[in-house]
């Protein structure tokens, strides 16, 4: 056969077979169990829950140390050099930080353990107590891995707090675990200084020293009784002065690890060794080749549970970690200077994690980059885009074989190179991803996304989509080391013997399962129940459908739905995931109350897509703020996102009838979103009452 027609057809009746068989996969499959009544489902490879992947392994502390000595010449944390840290003035005269940096510079997994040792032997000698906590309040970096792991080998419990926390949650985090060691960054200190007087029971400080950033020691030493050590002091304690470990055990509670609050103050999630390694020990059987020569790019909070499982997955799996940030994580990010490599270029990582709102900056700044070239090089970029995804979605005509590396070579590889050209495999979670990004990011990176869809009170384990399941809007199957079942929600209309899948009220069992709140009884007996058959189950508050093939699709949120003035229910979460598709939405808060038959929006305008169409319609304005308040612009968004709402057939009623537009971005620093980009929707509210109020009248 000619060798081109074998290129065009021989996929084809590939991708027709397994297509056949794909769709016949069952992914997950029905499981008895113990319980409150309901449709539960397993992983179809395991027929109980997964507790460890490793014959003689029970916690996180041996697991590393199997690692080390099992890779120990192998890289494991490596973090750029700073060459210099510039400031910069815009035409309007606001500064900003640009940082020049250099190449990876690694340690070793032998390196990482005598570290790791050293810092458990110096904490010992700063007089931490076997019976005390530490808290970890710094960015993540590799010092951040090394004082948990040597805390581990202390068998010291490890408190884990958001760096852009607020003053008030600090303290509350700090005080309510009585904390008497805290690891902090040099930015972490400053606010650390600034409430020493309403911590009760910090003794110790240890500061990581950042390069180009000033430590404030003796503002410390002013103004507290603590014991200031820096990072590389307390590691030479420890080397000139060895303790042996003290290891815990796989009951012992490893982390308390506060949520990021998105409604009031943050709560602490007990964590033991079982759960978190449950939890790694799952997906190591989920991701295919996991191996020696991966090289992951970590850049979210280790303050979070899925940076944290992903890391530790990478750990067993004796791969290289380079740490980075949100901001330098491009060549085009905020903080790199022109001319300077982004972390993604420079470690070229074949693994990422991400969140969906960071997954919706990259979508909207490859559209972005195309629009601004425009004529045939997006001409090219649209033909081509359409048909890798007719292919992806499975038609016989889209483009396979030579057509495919034709593409891939003259656009896809451009696209490719902004995360390093190297991206096999890429997990998002945290929130929900939208079909519509999935699909972009699917198609333009040319490797699969993993859906994963799991909670801190469930150690991050609940249920991950394979690599091999092209489907969109869906979180795959349970998790091995989970059943998940679905569980009747009269109220809200979601019942298990729904047709055609069952619908019901999320709930996760399993040794990924933890033990509860910290010091929060009565909230923790509400949403952790033990069966007869002695499985914990979490109660998520989410709301989901199981597909014939066993996996789950989120639908809903109990906590979201509002009903209006005539009785109809209003999912917020749902309509925002559909409206946020919008190219001119940033972010996007719907607002629904008993008192209204219609819903209202506050809408963050995406300032280069509005700006765009302003200059294309001759408007003119004097700046963003200014552009936001003009009734054509306001009106051209609504426009959008009606368009945005029909095309996944909202109702009338969950279409916002008014909108305000937004110039200022919600960030964490803000105290609007979450550190993992969640809404905080009371600081939203409380911050834009008057707003809303005007949106109403």
């Amino acid at each position: 056969m000619n060798p081109y027609l074998a290129s065009i057809f021989l996929p084809v009746i590939i991708s027709l077979i397994l297509g056949t068989r794909k769709s016949n996969k069952k992914r997950g499959v029905p499981v008895d169990v113990g319980g409150e009544p309901g449709y539960a489902i397993r992983n179809y490879r395991f027929a109980k829950p997964v507790e460890s992947h490793w014959e003689g392994i029970s916690t996180i502390a041996q697991l590393f140390e199997q690692s080390c000595k099992k890779y120990a010449y192998m890289p494991l944390f490596g973090s750029r050099k700073l060459i210099s840290r510039d400031t910069e003035v815009s035409p309007d005269g606001r500064s900003f930080e640009k940082l020049h940096l250099g190449e990876y510079e690694w340690l070793s997994y032998g390196e990482a353990f005598k570290a790791v040792c050293n810092f458990a032997s110096g904490l010992t000698h700063l007089g931490h107590g076997s019976d005390e906590r530490v808290a970890i309040f710094a960015d993540t970096r590799a010092e951040w891995q090394i004082a948990l792991q040597g805390c581990f080998r202390r068998n010291a419990t490890v408190v884990t707090i958001y760096a852009s926390l607020g003053e008030g949650a600090l303290c509350h985090s700090l005080n309510e675990t009585e904390v008497t060691t805290v690891v902090c960054g040099s930015k972490e200190l400053k606010k650390l200084i600034d409430i020493s007087g309403q911590l009760d029971t910090v003794k110790r400080v240890i500061y990581i020293n950042e390069e180009g950033v000033s430590t404030d020691v003796s503002l410390a030493q002013n103004n507290s009784s603590w014991k200031l050590s820096s990072f590389e002091e307390v590691q030479k304690l420890g080397q000139e002065n060895p303790v042996e470990p003290v290891m815990p055990l796989a009951s012992d509670v490893a982390v308390i690890m506060y949520t990021s609050g998105s409604t009031g103050l943050p709560k602490g999630v007990m964590m033991t060794h079982g759960n978190v390694l449950a939890t790694v020990s799952a997906v190591m059987t989920i991701v295919p080749g996991l191996g020696s020569k991966d090289v992951y790019l970590a850049y979210l909070p280790l303050a979070h549970i899925l940076e944290l499982a992903a890391e530790s997955v990478l750990i067993a799996a004796g791969g290289a970690i380079g740490y980075g940030t949100p901001l330098t994580l491009t060549d085009t990010s905020n903080k790199i200077k022109k001319g300077t490599k982004g972390d993604s270029s420079v470690l070229k990582p074949t693994l990422m994690t991400a969140v969906p709102a960071i997954l919706d900056r990259v979508r909207d700044g490859v559209r972005k980059n195309v629009d601004t070239k425009g004529g045939m090089a997006k001409r090219l970029f649209d033909i081509s885009y359409q048909r890798r995804l007719a292919a992806i979605n499975g038609s016989w005509f889209g483009a396979w074989g030579l057509e495919k590396l034709l593409w891939d070579f003259v656009v896809f590889r451009k696209v490719r190179a902004i995360l390093g050209g190297r991206i096999r495999f890429l997990l998002s979670g945290g929130a929900p991803l939208s079909g519509d990004t999935q699909r972009f990011i699917n198609v333009c990176l040319g490797a699969p996304i993993g859906q994963g869809y799991g909670l801190t009170e469930t150690c991050a384990g609940g249920a991950f989509s394979e690599y091999d399941d092209t489907s969109v809007g869906r979180v795959g199957a349970p998790l091995p080391c989970v059943y998940v079942k679905l569980i009747d929600w009269p109220e809200g209309g979601y019942l298990t013997t729904d047709k055609p899948m069952p619908r019901g009220e999320i709930v996760i069992g399993g040794p990924s399962v933890t033990l509860g709140y910290f010091k929060n009884e009565e909230k923790t007996n509400e949403v952790y129940k033990v069966d007869e058959r002695g499985m914990r189950w979490f109660y998520t508050g989410d709301i989901g459908r199981f597909h014939p093939d066993g996996c789950l699709e989120i639908i809903d949120r109990k906590k979201d739905i509002v009903k209006l003035q005539h009785g109809e229910y209003v999912s917020l979460g749902k309509v925002e995931a559909a409206l946020s598709v919008s190219p001119y939405v940033d972010n996007i808060m719907l607002h629904a109350d008993p008192f209204h038959s219609y819903c209202v929006a506050l809408v963050v305008a995406s300032h280069h897509a509005l700006e765009n169409w302003a200059s294309n319609k001759g408007i003119s304005y004097s700046d963003i703020s200014d552009l936001c308040k003009k009734p054509e612009a306001i009106k051209e968004v609504q426009n959008s996102l009606v368009k945005a709402a029909k095309e996944v057939k909202l109702e009338k009623f969950e279409i916002p009838a008014k909108i305000e537009l937004l110039s200022e971005p919600w960030t964490p620093e803000s105290g609007l979103v979450t550190a993992a980009l969640k809404l905080k929707r009371e600081n939203i509210r409380k911050a834009y009452a008057d707003n809303l109020k005007k949106l109403y009248s």
